[in-house]
């Protein structure tokens, strides 16, 4: 039986744009792996990495318009937001060579011997190996940050490891574009191609979770298909970790000295931030407690002449365009949800963005919230559901039933003390990996503090994958003991050759 063709579709028509190769078959994904698997040990240069990975941006960057101009065919996300991704990816990849250059990614920890410690300490040496093989599954909300050449590739390479990627459907043609430049940085620092090769389709993404030589996963896209991924891994004869980052509802609390203070730029700020990307950021604040009363209402009003005045946006299939029209039709149609701004279609490839209020006391778990638990789920796309409080007590209680998410805001008074602001930052710390104060979650700055991850279902372990500490996911610590020095890695010898941190 054939393969299935593979299209490059343009969002903005549903019509096909080229036909770009065809899905994987069980054999291609076996070869893929095999093939990666058998040039691992190429990577084990800690200065040869560092080269790959910045003639990899060197080369992405050369290539800058055509990579621009193929991924907003493919994505409709418009020339100007893909050329700051591909600026996001560059510097990732640049960032990592760093990494790779100073050692501390290695946790180099040595315990000299002391036999007069109880009980007898031996001479031990630890420090931090690539795991092997990883499969990556590039997301479609980022062609270039979170796909071929984004996050999760950069920091597997930069750890050693080499890389099978399953493209995303949704812009395979760009896919196909990234995976080549890639393989051709390999091969310019003198490196096997196959530290990066590209399979396509649902069924190699399954095969290749399954694989045995693959050693790891990272995953960035749904809830139910990172979670079908994340049991095939975990249900392996061998087990493998399965670093997902799956959904985020994003909450947003406002104290009511904020309101009272700042409504309108409060109002003005949430709707650039839940509309930015057509609302398809994975940090796009999806849901806010905001207080009753006349500071409450001009908040609401700002915000809903802010989304009021979006454009309809082009998503980034019709697939999604579909569940985000049934999704905000579903959620608008509960008893007692208004719609300051109704959300849904904008024409025939197009979506409006809205906004949706509800009391609080409907999502508190009372007889009058049947059905609004979905107001608690993710609705990617535009939307954003405002939750109107009357009490603290009733903010703690709509907390209290939220999931796990990659952010949490709080807008707090700038001038002068706010009472509830130390509580509710206490209270929001166990629901997400970033916490911010007075500003929007979307935009993930690439830095050394950055995490970007949270309980689940925002991500499926307690990993970031965005900043320096996402190559730890790609690595396992080991301990040689009283080894011989002429036998050590270089990093752990005596009079430490290579100058990493050690301690």
């Amino acid at each position: 039986m054939a393969a299935e063709p593979v299209w490059s579709v343009d969002p903005r028509t549903g019509k096909p744009r080229e036909r770009v190769g065809a899905e994987s078959t069980a054999a291609d994904v076996d070869r893929a792996v095999r093939a990666a698997h058998q040039v691992r040990e190429a990577l084990a240069d800690r200065t040869v990495r560092a080269a790959f990975l910045r003639t990899a941006a060197d080369l992405l960057d050369g290539a800058g318009e055509r990579i621009v101009g193929t991924a907003d065919a493919e994505t409709a996300l418009g020339p100007v937001r893909l050329t700051g991704e591909l600026a996001r990816t560059t510097a990732q990849l640049r960032a990592f060579a760093e990494v790779v250059e100073e050692g501390s990614f290695l946790d180099v920890r040595i315990d000299l011997p002391d036999p007069g410690a109880t009980p007898p300490r031996p001479d031990m040496r630890r420090w931090k190996i690539p795991l092997g093989v990883v499969a990556v599954y590039a997301a479609s909300n980022f062609p270039l940050a979170f796909s071929v050449p984004g996050g999760d590739t950069a920091s597997a390479l930069a750890a050693g490891c080499p890389v099978v990627v399953k493209g995303h459907p949704d812009h395979p043609a760009t896919s196909e574009l990234c995976a080549s430049l890639l393989r051709g940085a390999a091969a310019k620092t003198g490196l096997p191609e196959d530290v990066v090769v590209l399979v396509h389709g649902f069924d190699a993404g399954v095969a290749l979770v399954r694989h045995p030589l693959v050693a790891a996963a990272g995953f960035t896209g749904s809830v139910r298909g990172g979670r079908a991924l994340f049991d095939a891994a975990a249900a392996r004869p061998v087990p493998i970790p399965f670093h997902g980052e799956l959904g985020s509802l994003n909450p947003v609390v406002l104290t009511p000295a904020a309101v009272e203070e700042r409504a309108e730029e409060i109002g003005a700020g949430l709707a650039g931030s839940m509309t930015l990307g057509a609302g398809q950021f994975c940090t796009k604040p999806g849901f806010v407690l905001a207080p009753t009363g006349e500071a409450g209402d001009r908040f609401l009003d700002a915000l809903a002449a802010g989304v009021s005045a979006a454009a309809p946006a082009v998503l980034l299939d019709h697939r999604m365009r579909e569940a985000f029209v049934a999704g905000a039709a579903e959620r608008a149609a509960l008893a007692g949800v208004a719609a300051p701004v109704t959300p849904g279609p904008g024409g025939t490839h197009t979506v409006s963005a809205g906004v949706l209020a509800v009391d609080a006391a409907r999502l508190t778990g009372g007889p009058d919230g049947e059905g609004h638990d979905l107001l608690l789920e993710e609705c990617f796309g535009p939307v954003t559901v405002v939750a109107r409080y009357d009490s603290r007590t009733e903010i703690s209680e709509v907390l209290s039933r939220l999931p796990g998410n990659l952010t949490a805001t709080l807008h707090i008074a700038e001038r002068g003390e706010d009472a509830d602001a130390a509580s509710l930052l206490a209270e929001l710390t166990p629901l997400a990996g970033r916490v911010l104060v007075n500003g929007w979650p979307t935009g993930v700055a690439v830095a050394a503090a950055q995490h970007h991850g949270g309980p689940y279902p925002a991500t499926t372990s307690t990993s970031t994958s965005v900043g320096a500490t996402a190559i730890e996911r790609w690595l396992r610590p080991v301990t040689y003991q009283s080894t011989p020095g002429h036998l050590l890695p270089p990093e752990l010898r005596d009079g430490n050759p290579l100058g990493v941190p050690r301690r």
